[in-house]
């Protein structure tokens, strides 16, 4: 086994992405809570559709803010500090969510809970991509992505069954999570890659040795990250023309991934499809099984990014998600659902989250953490978070009054179109990275191949 990594190394890696994915957990639990919980707090805080928006979307207004102050908090104190940092952060918010006396305290606990679940976005997938192996990166990444869908069903799980409790019980599970991930994080390894950021070339080549299992392959490995060393560039780097493409494609897909329509269904699919005629249990029923299909397509994407790659895995779904959209749309506009009608809305309404969250909620956070050169990797990261918290916020401020406008009909249609868009994006802008090391990739930018 000169060459590889012994299985040993294989599980610590494992054990390191699974600590740390439930990062990814809280931050799916937490986004996700809100569509049940909000069935309770509106009526008991007399909210109209603003007010409803604002507290849906001060979780998200807090996580734009996170991802972009964890940036230089990664660099400085390290990816695993910064981890914990959000964990305890994490503590915090949800204990001030299910202690909440009136709206506008419940608004800044879920805005101190989105400072948790940004800087999560911004580093967990980050951490998780410079400790593991260039052929298994993608799936290990991908882990994250499986949290956060894991997260966002257990939260419709138990805003389904606490349906007739309190609201404060769903936030204040939360903490469970919490907690494993602060105790967790307290025990791994730091990034080999932050450490020879920092000069650090000995601690790297100990984690590398750890990780790996194999002195040659860490050696290697060390060897190409020393010739591609160069240490924390400022955020006008990121200006420079041979890093621009990296920025077009990773921002990119952040901005799609949320401005296709997916979390507009996170928040408030029990909120519409009630309005549209379904009972109140129904319509949570609902969104339990979109978190299902979520999960399906999380797995098969988590496998599809390295089978068949990042930028095949996109341009094979997204058309079949702005198609189910359309269907969705037109079946919307048919009027009151009956019988089949209401069977073939929640059957399209599941096509479009496998197909979508197959394919951009899957690739962004890998595609991000992989295609940015050491020296702004973090800061790099920061603005695929932000770009996806921003278009999130967008969002969550506008997607009740647009079906009060358009109806959810319109709606729905809009957010086909933007599907469609995607697909013409990735065509155009977004590289295959599958199977290619860090330093590939970077080397790739420098030299101006990185798009073909």
């Amino acid at each position: 086994m000169n060459e590889k990594e012994r299985p040993e190394a294989n599980l610590i890696i494992d054990v390191i992405a699974g600590i740390s994915a439930a990062g990814g957990l809280l931050f799916g639990y937490d986004t996700g809570i809100i569509s049940a919980a909000l069935l309770q707090i509106a009526p008991q805080f007399h909210l109209g559709i603003g007010g409803q928006q604002i507290v849906t979307s001060a979780i998200i207004a807090g996580a734009l803010l996170g991802c972009l102050g964890a940036a230089p908090l990664s660099d400085r104190g390290g990816r695993r500090r910064t981890v914990m940092l959000a964990a305890t952060v994490f503590i915090i918010g949800t204990a001030m969510a299910s202690l909440a006396g009136s709206v506008w305290m419940l608004t800044l606990a879920r805005f101190v809970l989105g400072l948790a679940v940004g800087a999560a976005s911004q580093i967990v997938p980050l951490y998780i991509s410079e400790l593991a192996p260039a052929r298994r990166r993608g799936r290990l990444v991908g882990m994250f992505q499986l949290a956060v869908v894991s997260g966002v069903l257990v939260s419709f799980i138990v805003g389904y069954l606490l349906r007739h409790d309190s609201w404060r019980v769903m936030f204040g599970l939360g903490a469970i999570p919490a907690v494993i991930l602060l105790l967790g994080m307290a025990f791994l390894p730091n990034s080999p890659r932050w450490l020879a950021m920092r000069g650090d070339f000995e601690g790297a080549r100990v984690v590398l040795r750890r990780v790996r299992g194999n002195h040659h392959v860490a050696e290697r490995e060390l060897q190409d990250i020393i010739d591609a060393h160069d240490r924390q560039a400022p955020w006008s780097e990121l200006a420079k023309p041979w890093v621009r493409p990296a920025l077009v494609a990773s921002i990119g897909i952040g901005l799609l991934c949320q401005l296709s329509g997916i979390n507009a269904v996170l928040y408030y699919a029990p909120t519409i499809f009630s309005g549209a005629g379904f009972g109140e249990g129904s319509a949570l029923l609902t969104s339990v099984a979109v978190g299902v299909a979520m999960i399906v397509a999380t797995l098969f994407g988590s496998w599809a990014v390295e089978a068949i790659g990042r930028r095949t895995l996109m341009l094979w779904m997204l058309p079949g998600a702005s198609v189910a959209l359309f269907i969705l749309a037109s079946l919307f506009h048919a009027g009151q659902p009956t019988g089949l009608q209401a069977w073939a809305m929640v059957a399209s309404l599941l096509a479009y989250a496998i197909l979508n969250v197959g394919s951009l909620s899957v690739t962004i956070w890998i595609v991000g953490a992989e295609i940015y050169p050491l020296s702004v990797r973090g800061k790099g990261m920061s603005l695929v978070a932000a770009s996806h918290w921003g278009a999130d916020l967008l969002i969550s401020l506008t997607t009740l009054s647009m079906v009060q406008a358009f109806g959810a009909g319109g709606t729905f249609m809009l957010f086909g179109v933007v599907n469609a868009l995607a697909f013409l994006f990735v065509l155009r802008y977004v590289p295959e990275t599958r199977g290619r090391s860090l330093e590939e990739i970077e080397a790739s930018l420098r030299d101006g191949t990185f798009v073909r």
